[in-house]
């Protein structure tokens, strides 16, 4: 019998690295990474993992205990007893995985990576990607040393163990001056807790307390989650080392990077679209920017109704809803009668879709994640604010979901500029030649008729950042948006590139 070829088809919008959160010296170490996690499952849905440091009083020494598996927080954590009696320990960290490096499938992939060597046991969740990562894992190989992963990741385990340096923490201050590129970083030591971030800031990272301990986390809604107080960010360039004092107190010690830069060079995407609405990010509320860029976007392309009538603008849940609250409040303001209506329901139970590939293929995929409300489209003169266009293949079929409703026009309005680059600093873009806007060689027009909607309008790069904070003072990465890559790459442009 001849098998049928089902396909995994990859959502048209940019993916995040992954999520990581970590817990020093807590009695419920385990349970609040694996709620902390859960809260980050927007980080990453390919994998998850936990490793915990445990101290036992009959072999008078630590273990790592660690429990990783494919899928999501609830399907690798589903048994109660993991999280009692296997993921014991008063320190933990977590990671919830999206591949940008190394492949998908390989399930060595799968983080937290954890390694037992000289001076103990060492753990590490990755955040990012590393830009050197090829020409340091084939320097390491002509040394001998045997890799388990496709994974950038594992590099940092390697640096570690092969370093001549004598105290542990010199070890990890050495491997982290080694690398380049994007990288927010939770290690873990038998009795410390370890969290860098790249001197540019590419990804966020906070610190937060709970009943006494410290937290560590990608985004402040994972403290939310367990009732956590946010301290601040842990900023770029830093290596924070939690530790306990001999009165058992816990105590923070900070370094800086080698290597400094005069600014940083925060991922904008992480405010567009990646982070959560109820986040604190690179200082500022996700939700107060979004609000900003809907409605700099009304600003620049407002959408006029029909005499005696009204624009009706709708989201595409659920990353552009806050953008387009923003770009309807801009737009009463204006004068312009504008009504914001829910014209698109989203399934939130899809997960991963296989489709055969003559039943329509991503048609499918649009209907099995969105379903209109005819009652409010039919007849009107809709806006779709949406944050991103990648591809352009979902968005065409979104908009052929939305005809059937019957709109009189569709207008587009995207809250960020044209993507015109792929990234290599922890976002899943496809390659250079395959964005919608590099196809139609960036021409407005071409993509309207692309999409086949009545009209398009993408925010300025210049109004875009004037809505971010401090933007105006240099201090995001643009190179997605045809700026400047801030740190050197690698020549690669296939992120599996590594596989068989």
């Amino acid at each position: 019998m001849k098998t049928k070829n089902y396909v995994r088809f990859k959502n048209d919008k940019p993916r995040p690295a992954c999520g990581i959160f970590a817990v020093h010296d807590h009695p419920s170490a385990s349970l609040l990474t694996y709620y902390g996690l859960h809260a980050l499952q927007h980080r990453g849905q390919e994998a998850s993992g936990i490793v915990t440091s445990e101290y036992r009083e009959e072999k008078k020494r630590r273990y790592f205990n660690i429990v990783k598996g494919m899928g999501l927080v609830t399907d690798v954590f589903k048994e109660p007893e993991i999280l009692s009696s296997t993921l014991k320990g008063r320190m933990a960290i977590g990671h919830n995985r999206y591949s940008t490096t190394g492949s998908a499938n390989n399930d060595k992939n799968i983080q937290p990576l954890i390694v037992n060597y000289r001076d103990g046991n060492l753990g590490v969740a990755h955040n990012g990607n590393l830009t050197n990562f090829r020409i340091i894992r084939k320097r390491l190989q002509d040394e001998g040393t045997i890799f388990q992963t496709t994974s950038d990741t594992e590099l940092f385990l390697h640096l570690i163990a092969r370093s001549r340096q004598k105290e542990q923490i010199d070890q990890i201050k050495e491997a982290i001056n080694t690398v380049e590129g994007a990288f927010s970083l939770l290690i873990m030591t038998d009795t410390l807790l370890i969290a860098a971030r790249d001197v540019h800031g590419f990804r966020p990272l906070a610190l937060g307390e709970k009943d006494g301990s410290y937290i560590v986390a990608s985004e402040t809604c994972a403290f939310d989650i367990i009732d956590a107080k946010y301290i601040r960010d842990v900023e770029p360039g830093e290596i924070l080392i939690i530790d306990k004092r001999a009165d058992s107190k816990q105590q923070l010690t900070s370094y800086r990077i080698n290597k400094q830069v005069e600014e940083s060079h925060h991922c904008i995407f992480e405010y567009i679209y990646f982070s959560r609405p109820d986040s604190f990010i690179f200082g500022e509320s996700v939700d107060k920017v979004r609000r900003k860029l809907g409605k700099s976007l009304a600003q620049e392309s407002p959408v006029a109704p029909d005499k005696d009538e009204k624009t009706i603008v709708i989201s595409v849940p659920d990353s552009s809803n806050t953008a387009a609250l923003g770009f309807v409040t801009e737009s009463i303001k204006q004068g312009i009668n504008t009504k914001l209506e829910l014209g698109l329901i989203r399934n939130h139970y899809v997960g991963r879709t296989f489709i055969q590939p003559e039943q329509g293929q991503r048609e499918m995929k649009v209907k099995t994640k969105f379903n209109t409300v005819k009652g409010v489209l039919k007849g009107k003169k809709v806006v779709v604010v949406d944050d991103s266009i990648v591809r352009g293949t979902t968005s065409k079929q979104l908009v052929k979901l939305l005809k059937e409703a019957g709109p009189k026009e569709i207008h587009f309005r995207i809250t960020s500029p044209p993507i015109v680059n792929s990234c290599y600093y922890g976002m899943d873009f496809p390659n250079r030649e395959d964005l919608i806007a590099v196809k139609c060689d960036q021409d407005i027009e071409k993509i309207r008729k692309e999409l086949g909607v009545d009209s398009i309008q993408y925010l300025s790069t210049k109004k875009m950042l004037s809505s971010v904070p401090n933007g105006e003072k240099k201090g995001y990465c643009t190179a997605c948006f045809g700026g400047k890559y801030p740190e050197p790459i690698e020549n690669v442009t296939d992120k599996n590139d590594l596989e068989a």
